[in-house]
């Protein structure tokens, strides 16, 4: 509610400056940015737009290049800009270091999600020109079938006057879209307004002469057509054609030259690469409602194809996807319409930002919702497999290892081999952790992002635990492949390390890679120790032998990273099976992403 007064409160002195501007300053058409932020992560410059949206009208994120990303407000006039940079500051609402920028210091656009405010989608052919598609009858199901766009005809050696009158001709958006296209030329760089005054005809007369034309400040059909053509260009060598896959319920333009049909696996009618990008393109349909829609939205999340790093929007009936990593950026668009689910996803590769840019504006344009409906059964037997979805690969963590809880706000415990040089740490896959602490005994200390309510946590023993008695381990020994934990029983074999060290305890039990992290516990069901991993270097231990941190080390570790931790009250015996439901429900997979 506060957010949304200051923001009609700052809406307000807005209009105020532009009925008490002198008319000189509103004179000018040149179009300017108020620079607040810039972030070297596209995640972190998200982000922040997200943050200064909640307080501030006409936030906008745009590329920098070199790695970083800025946010911006606008567009303005300058002079309404330079009022606004001044009210802004004064009033302590943007960083006292943000600038006035021009919009040739700006890329691609990443916030709002799918705006697209500096790059037009392609200027329509002017009036007298126009010329429809030739779209094919019928396709295969399996070699969908391209249609060509028809080339228009222009007429030859227009005047002056008879250009002027074909200018005329154009409609206010059809007059936008030139500007844009000058603009994107490097011409023109005042409000896109369809007018077309003084600063609109010098950047024609630039252009005119810069690419050899007589130089008049009005633009003939084949000089738009010229213009329009080198705006095109940049999508030249793709193959761009119409594709009309009726199974998958979608025609679409795609670019041939780069991606083949390959196969269908519902809900994706996957097209495979086959030119030099490695791009790829998976056309989306399956029946369902706004349920099915989120449910889609969380799937993809979680696949290859989709990376971490990258701006997402959910809405009511629709989803955007961007995920970009160092070799490449995936975007998906999906709407839901009439209980059908269709949209698209193209994955191309990074630093050919412009063009991947053009190819989705074009692919988003061209998409005609067909009224078949992929069948959710189509797919092959052979693709199955637990770390696949519909035939793509789902992402896998660089590492998982097990974990325990430490105390009732989800603190855990692990082993600092799971969580060295990692992304992201997660807790079950689900919670996303920060790491707080690591010590030279080999602890980390997670603390979850979001408040957790542990099913049970870790109570140390009190009692010194005496040789040759029974333990129970708790660990992910396929490191996640098994849903829950596993709990493997061995015995007490020596209270120090093989060199005489007195903070480890030996065991004889078979432990795997995934159980390292995990709790040891006694019979009464407090916690021993934390199972560590098998050594990398130096003499290989034998199968049936491994080594725990004791409790006071693990305790000490908390004490120094601000935990707290809690120990056993009882002295009793527990049952087996009760050991193992305690040590599981304490028992945590702790993955970590690259």
């Amino acid at each position: 509610m506060i957010h949304k007064v200051i923001r009609n409160l700052l809406t307000l002195t807005l209009v105020m400056w532009s009925l008490v501007l002198p008319a000189a300053a509103q004179s000018t058409d040149e179009v300017v940015w108020i620079q607040i932020e810039a972030q070297s992560s596209l995640r972190a410059g998200t982000e922040a737009a997200r943050d200064y949206a909640e307080i501030l009208e006409d936030v906008n994120g745009f590329a920098l290049g070199g790695g970083w990303y800025g946010v911006a407000l606008g567009p303005y006039t300058r002079a309404d800009a330079e009022t606004a940079l001044r009210s802004y500051r004064r009033d302590r609402l943007i960083p006292r270091d943000a600038f006035i920028a021009v919009s040739s210091n700006l890329r691609q656009q990443f916030w709002p999600v799918g705006a697209n405010i500096l790059d037009p989608a392609v200027a329509p052919a002017p009036v007298e020109t126009e010329t429809p598609n030739i779209v094919a009858e019928e396709a295969p199901t399996a070699e969908p079938t391209p249609v060509a766009e028809a080339e228009p005809v222009e007429p030859a050696g227009e005047t002056p006057a008879e250009a002027q009158r074909s200018e005329r001709a154009l409609n206010r958006e059809e007059k936008k879209d030139l500007q844009r296209l000058l603009q994107w030329a490097g011409f023109y760089n005042a409000a896109i307004d369809g007018s077309f005054g003084r600063g609109t005809r010098n950047s024609m007369a630039a252009w005119q002469e810069a690419n050899g034309y007589e130089v008049t400040g009005i633009l003939t059909t084949s000089q738009r057509a010229d213009l329009l053509a080198k705006y095109n260009s940049i999508l030249d060598g793709l193959g761009l054609e119409v594709v009309r896959d009726a199974e998958a319920g979608i025609e679409i333009m795609l670019p041939t030259i780069e991606v083949a049909f390959d196969k269908y696996e519902s809900p994706f009618a996957q097209y495979k690469s086959v030119g030099d990008t490695g791009a790829r393109v998976l056309l989306i349909n399956q029946p369902g409602d706004q349920n099915t829609l989120f449910g889609l939205y969380d799937i993809m999340q979680t696949l290859e194809a989709v990376p971490l790093d990258g701006p997402r929007e959910r809405k009511k009936n629709s989803f955007v996807l961007i995920g970009e990593n160092a070799t490449m950026i995936s975007e998906t668009r999906v709407s839901l319409n009439n209980g059908q689910i269709k949209g698209f996803t193209l994955m191309w590769p990074a630093g050919d930002e412009e063009r991947r840019r053009r190819l989705i504006g074009e692919m988003d344009k061209s998409l005609v919702r067909l009224d078949t409906v992929l069948d959710p059964a189509a797919g092959s037997d052979e693709d199955q497999a637990i770390d696949l979805v519909s035939g793509l690969e789902v992402r896998k963590p660089a590492i998982s290892r097990s974990g325990f809880y430490t105390d009732n706000r989800g603190t855990v415990v692990t082993t600092a081999e799971a969580v060295e040089n990692c992304a992201r740490i997660t807790i079950d896959e689900q919670y996303e952790a920060e790491l707080v602490a690591t010590s030279d005994t080999g602890i980390a200390v997670l603390t979850p992002n979001d408040s957790l309510a542990p099913l049970n946590v870790a109570a140390f023993s009190a009692q010194t635990p005496r040789l040759n008695t029974e333990v129970a381990i708790a660990g992910y020994s396929y490191e996640g492949v098994l849903n829950s934990p596993s709990v493997t029983y061995g015995t007490l074999s020596d209270l120090r390390g093989f060199r005489g060290e007195e903070n480890l305890n030996r065991f004889a039990l078979t432990a795997l890679a995934g159980d390292a992290g995990g709790p040891v516990l006694d019979a009464t069901g407090g916690v021993l120790g934390m199972l560590l991993p098998a050594p990398s270097t130096g003499p290989q231990l034998p199968d049936d032998v491994a080594f725990s941190l004791d409790r006071e080390t693990i305790q000490t570790a908390l004490r120094d990273a601000g935990k707290s931790s809690q120990t056993a009250r009882s002295s009793e015996q527990m049952a087996a099976e009760d050991i193992s439901a305690a040590a599981r429900s304490m028992t945590v997979l702790v993955s970590c992403w690259e």
